[in-house]
């Protein structure tokens, strides 16, 4: 037997009280859950929207993470402030990165209009424009935001060679400069540090240190140095540093009892993708280092949303795919669920989308063949479905989407064609004057405002040389990597003092740090 389809999704709102075909309230009754649930939208079915067919999701499920994608302009960001906004209500604090710029409405009471007005009629939605806490950050202080920092050991090797684009052996090479560091007790809170300990182990005298820590060639280490220094003259310096940025900051509540929305914002640092992805990444990381075990909760700690999530896994090693499907899979039992954003599916490794356990999928094109080639990859993902989901998804309409979550018990839900409700906070960013005050007015900016610089590898290293005085003159160092690339520190590095300066400081101060996936260092 042939299955009803819809022949179109954008189509009128059904009549009040009609009854659902069949399938249709087979569909909804999926969507009937008991406990707190957030709603996402109505369900459509043979062109008509169904006011009495709610399409929802349990809140005690949103930390089996999800995926919300979709091309661009089809409303996902706009999915995810609707998301926003009903986690704050219910107490739940949200991380939000607004990568184009224009999420950060979520703080104010949104504006009523006739597209409005028509939505929320269609959906059965009892709209009020209402804005939700915020707080809003930046990278380094790069853009409008409280300053978010990361020293370099928090960051970690993994995390910092995936930003600089490291091959596995130039990884590994670091790794080990990290660790030689952590033992001799070399605080790396900016990038200046870790290039006085590379510019220390490239040196003449150091090369003896070098080989005690695995025989790191010197030209492995002269490209870690050129690499850092090209990263510098990009504008990095800013993100590395003190004060460090302390993740539990975003699991707080307002004093009325919603959640806090966290907001990242990154237009600022759009031509730097790579970075703000995996600090992003860092900052998942690092939550999880922090964070107690605590099972399946009622409601999630946290819920944090990780748009443009492509970039993450452009280019990625195999090590670093393995260490970001550990932090999904495990994170979940700290009370945090992650939803990735990006256009296809087919932007998330395997390994990764078989863990994202609740799906909003907005419309795909098919304008090329590498276009059907993605729509038939994400057709594929999915349940059986009593939609033709591959002319489905070509034919939805902007706040319109597929979708199946995880039900109060676990099992998938069936597929549902949905109309989106309308988010009720302003849909588009506040005014500039506006989002200036609020980060200025915010109790945190005071305590991350202003950078930090205390004594350090850098500061510690160039101590020791000007209490030594002058050094012989060392022989050049042979291969690819020269003196002049090793920087200034080399060239003032260069007594046998300081070998016995970092066996000292291993002694009375060093301890290795306790690192864990990524190599993040916990607190």
């Amino acid at each position: 037997m042939t299955e009803p389809q819809p022949n179109n999704p954008a189509g009128s709102p059904a009549a009040p009280g009609a009854a659902l075909p069949a399938p249709a309230a087979e569909i909804a009754a999926g969507y009937a859950f008991t406990g707190p649930a957030l709603d996402l939208g109505a369900l459509l079915w043979e062109g008509d929207c169904h006011a009495d067919a709610p399409v929802r999701i349990p809140l005690g499920m949103l930390n089996r993470h999800g995926l919300v994608a979709g091309a661009t302009g089809t409303g996902k960001t706009k999915t995810l402030q609707l998301i926003a906004e009903q986690l704050s209500a219910q107490g739940v604090p949200v991380f939000l990165a607004d990568v184009k710029g224009d999420i950060s409405g979520v703080s104010a009471p949104g504006e009523p209009g006739d597209k409005v007005r028509q939505r929320a009629a269609e959906v059965g939605q009892n709209w009020t424009a209402t804005g939700f806490p915020a707080e809003f950050y930046a990278l380094g202080g790069i853009g409008p935001g409280i300053p978010l920092r990361a020293t370099v050991t928090s960051f970690g090797p993994v995390l910092l060679s995936k930003v600089l684009g490291l091959n596995t052996t130039q990884e590994q090479s670091l790794g080990l400069i990290f660790h030689y560091a952590d033992t001799k007790g070399l605080e790396l809170y900016d990038l200046k540090d870790l290039r006085a300990v590379i510019g220390f182990l490239t040196s003449a005298e150091g090369k003896e240190e070098l080989k005690g820590i695995g025989g790191i060639s010197t030209a492995t280490a002269g490209v870690l140095m050129r690499t850092l220094t090209a990263f510098e003259a990009q504008g990095a310096t800013d993100f590395f540093g003190e004060p460090e940025f302390d993740t539990s900051e975003l699991l707080r509540t307002a004093a009325d009892g919603r959640g806090l929305v966290s907001v990242l914002e990154l237009p600022a640092v759009q031509d730097k993708p790579q970075l703000f992805s995996t600090f992003l990444m860092w900052l998942l990381a690092d939550l999880f280092q922090d964070l107690p075990e605590v099972g399946d909760l009622d409601r999630p700690k946290l819920v944090f949303f990780f748009d443009e999530a492509h970039l993450l896994f452009n280019g990625a090693s195999k090590a670093f795919l393995d260490a970001i499907t550990q932090t999904v899979r495990l994170i979940r039992s700290k009370g945090v669920g992650v939803f990735f954003v990006t256009q296809t599916p087919k932007d998330v490794p395997g390994d990764v989308l078989a863990q994202l356990g609740n799906r909003v999928q907005h419309a795909l094109r098919a304008f090329t063949p590498d276009d059907a080639k993605a729509l038939r990859a994400t057709v594929s993902t999915f349940p059986n479905s009593a939609y033709d989901l591959g002319e489905l998804l070509t034919a939805l309409g902007t706040g319109e989407a597929v979708v199946t979550v995880l039900s109060e018990n676990g099992a998938p839900t069936p597929v549902a064609a949905t109309r989106l409700r309308a988010p009720e906070s302003l849909m588009g960013p506040i005014e500039g004057g506006a989002l200036d005050t609020a980060v200025k007015s915010s109790s945190l900016y005071g305590r991350y405002a202003e950078a930090v610089d205390r004594e350090s590898a850098f500061e510690k290293l160039a101590a020791a040389t000007e209490k030594a005085g002058p050094a012989p003159e060392a022989a050049p160092v042979k291969g690819k990597a020269s003196r002049e690339d090793a920087g200034l520190v080399e060239q003032v590095v260069q007594s046998g003092m300081f070998k016995s300066l970092a066996r000292s400081v291993g002694t009375q101060l060093g301890r290795e740090i306790s690192r864990s996936l990524f190599g993040v260092r916990k607190r």
